[in-house]
């Protein structure tokens, strides 16, 4: 099995916390986590993809191991986050990779494939909303009025996001069988995201979700005019990002795969080998594996 690295890069003078595991010469993916977890999230996907690929998987700022400077000295916006990934990515070297988007890294992943499409050589997105099809209105009401209204009327609901009770929920919710997920993962997140000042620094993002919605029509286009390999594998019974949002990619994207699988939101919690079996298999189709001449010429090598 791969070793998994634990390494930081200063990134317009802030530390980016990553992991990294796999050969450095292998095809790249990157993955981009959710709220309100990190890349700890994908603490046991990596070594199931790393002898055959290069994986990449940062914290975003704010989340996890990266730095977290206090909302007042720092502008939280997706735009803001994609940017200091793609710095990261750029100091990397990497110039060409496939994205595996969830949750919040969805626009965050969105947003490095309008900036250099010619860089993306696949998209797998598990429950990484990109359609407007996707929201379930029960949850997102409450979003949209705290981001059209910011106040003390509308930031209860979405504050309310932040206690440890609505963060289990988000990993419970729709999984049959409860028993499969760590309290681990609930009581890693709800420690981190309560730290001094990290409810602001939420609490301006979950402002700014609103300004993703207005780059779909332009990520629908880079699907259709790319033709990069979607993959979408998604937990059917997510209360967030429901599976119209899955099978919309095969409206744009040629020949997407979408698999429904009978799990909730952080479906690598209770069906990580279901994930990791298509998502080496879709890999290996439009990729290759380290070694392969296919992953050579998917590399642009």
């Amino acid at each position: 099995m791969s070793s998994v690295h634990h390494r930081t890069a200063i990134v317009d003078g802030h530390e980016i916390f990553y992991r990294e595991a796999g050969p450095a010469d292998a095809p790249a993916i990157v993955l981009l986590h959710g709220y309100p977890t990190s890349s700890f999230m994908f603490r046991e996907l990596i070594p199931l993809l790393a002898g055959d690929y290069h994986v990449i998987a940062p914290d975003h700022l704010g989340f996890g191991h990266s730095d977290a400077p206090p909302a007042g000295e720092f502008t939280y916006t997706f735009d803001a986050l994609a940017a200091l990934t793609s710095g990261l990515l750029e100091q990397l070297g990497l110039d060409h990779y496939a994205l595996y988007v969830q949750d919040y890294g969805a626009p965050i992943g969105w947003r490095l494939a309008l900036q250099h499409p010619e860089r993306i050589t696949a998209v797998v997105t598990q429950n990484g909303n990109g359609y407007e099809d996707g929201f379930v209105e029960p949850f997102w009401a409450d979003v949209w009025a705290y981001g059209d209204n910011p106040g003390p009327e509308t930031e209860p609901a979405v504050r309310a996001a932040l206690s440890i009770d609505a963060i289990r929920r988000q990993y419970v919710h729709g999984v049959p069988d409860q028993s499969l997920v760590s309290p681990d993962t609930w009581e890693h997140d709800f420690a981190l995201v309560s730290r001094e000042g990290n409810d602001e620094v939420q609490l301006a993002l979950f402002r700014d979700y609103r300004n993703n919605r207005p780059l779909y029509p332009l990520l629908h286009e880079f699907l259709r005019t790319s033709g990069v390999p979607v993959l979408a594998v998604w937990g059917r019974n997510d209360e967030i990002f429901g599976p119209a949002g899955a099978r919309a990619f095969a409206r744009d994207a040629k020949d997407a795969e979408v698999h429904l699988i009978d799990g909730g939101h952080f479906l690598l919690e209770s069906h990580l080998d279901v994930v990791a079996g298509y998502m080496r298999g879709f890999l290996g189709r439009v990729l290759g594996a380290h070694g392969d001449q296919n992953s050579q010429v998917a590399q642009g090598t």
